[in-house]
């Protein structure tokens, strides 16, 4: 950790957590972004997704991925690492998390996170990461992660992590490659708009917003960042996307394409908007949808609150393809879905997929 001793570190954390609200009931619904539920919806669109998961997790199984981590990881508890576990319990308590997951340290010099599993989800963040963050910018990377369970992407990252590994192995097979590449796009491009859901639940655990600019400033530029102001890396953010010409904007979409994740500088201003709309604070002083009370969202309810998005993208904006950047979502899951409908159809199908919407 950086900053203070342990010991006294722990102790205002946990003093200053006792003073942040909680969310009790709080649903996935309430802090979900717009783009998130449609890319999520799309994606449940796509011919033969449906059966990839069925048969990936049936061959690699939830419990061989936990028995992996279990063996290869450290599994923060009271005895391994109780001051994360701490910071970890208090996260859960504020989204309201009944069943606490499972959380792992692994040894890696990357700076990352994820939530994967199926039936019982667990959390496994990087030895780096946690030696990046301070506390209170470690408690809101676990929020995150939380937000991940909670809104129930830990299955279609668990299939991401799965069909990612299977998509490099079949570059050297004859057509393997074509085959998986609509799956993959499509789910590459729902895990961008499924972290701009889960970055708003990580604020609600911290409710600070400037500790949660801080972890994707940490996240852009990594230790060095730990002396100097957020306000410099929201202009930078700024700058990002409202500069340069149409061939800057083609870029910036062809930046996008192979990313599990939003650019950082994007990810700072979804946040910073979402803050300034109110919304924000709406949960803060509890107004919000709870479990159960929302589950009747129609499709149609979830294309007008996508409209709004892009309406509010559109006009907010200055880059001559903002529009195609901010509305990538539903278009790449639909070309990815096409795609594998076609070769689905030329190879005689895997089959196995559903138009059913959930």
């Amino acid at each position: 950790m950086n900053d203070l001793p342990v010991a006294e570190a722990s102790t205002s954390v946990e003093a200053e957590a006792s003073a942040r609200r909680r969310f009790p009931q709080i649903s996935a619904h309430a802090f979900e972004h717009p783009l998130d539920r449609t890319a999520s919806r799309a994606l449940q669109k796509v011919v033969g997704l449906d059966w990839v998961i069925r048969k990936f997790l049936a061959a690699i199984g939830e419990r061989r991925l936990r028995l992996l981590h279990l063996g290869s990881a450290v599994r923060v508890d009271e005895q391994q690492f109780p001051e994360i576990g701490a910071l970890f319990d208090e996260a859960c308590a504020i989204l309201d998390i009944e069943q606490r997951p499972e959380l792992f340290i692994t040894q890696s010099s990357e700076v990352n996170a994820w939530s994967i599993g199926v039936d019982r989800p667990f959390v496994v963040v990087t030895s780096a990461l946690v030696e990046l963050m301070d506390e209170r910018e470690l408690q809101c990377v676990l929020g995150h992660e939380l937000g991940h369970i909670l809104s129930g992407h830990a299955l279609y990252t668990t299939v991401l992590m799965l069909m990612l590994r299977l998509w490099q192995l079949s570059l050297g097979i004859p057509g393997g490659a074509v085959a998986a590449t609509g799956i993959v796009l499509s789910l590459l491009e729902w895990s961008r708009k499924a972290e701009l859901s889960a970055d708003r639940a990580g604020l609600l655990v911290s409710q600070d917003p400037q500790v949660s600019y801080r972890v994707d400033m940490k996240l852009a530029g990594g230790a060095l960042c730990e002396h100097t102001r957020v306000e410099g890396f929201l202009r930078q953010s700024e700058e990002f996307r409202a500069g340069g010409d149409l061939l800057d904007g083609a870029i910036k979409v062809a930046l996008l394409l192979n990313r599990s994740h939003p650019l950082p500088v994007l990810r700072v201003a979804e946040l910073q908007a979402w803050v300034q709309s109110g919304k924000y604070q709406t949960i803060l002083d509890g107004d919000y949808g709870r479990r159960g009370e929302d589950e009747a969202d129609t499709w149609l309810q979830d294309v007008v609150a996508t409209a709004s998005q892009y309406q509010e993208g559109l006009s907010n904006s200055a880059d001559p393809l903002i529009s195609t950047l901010v509305g990538m979502g539903s278009g790449v899951a639909a070309a990815g879905g096409a795609l594998w409908n076609f070769v689905s159809r030329r190879s005689g199908g895997a089959g196995g997929g559903t138009d059913d919407e959930s």
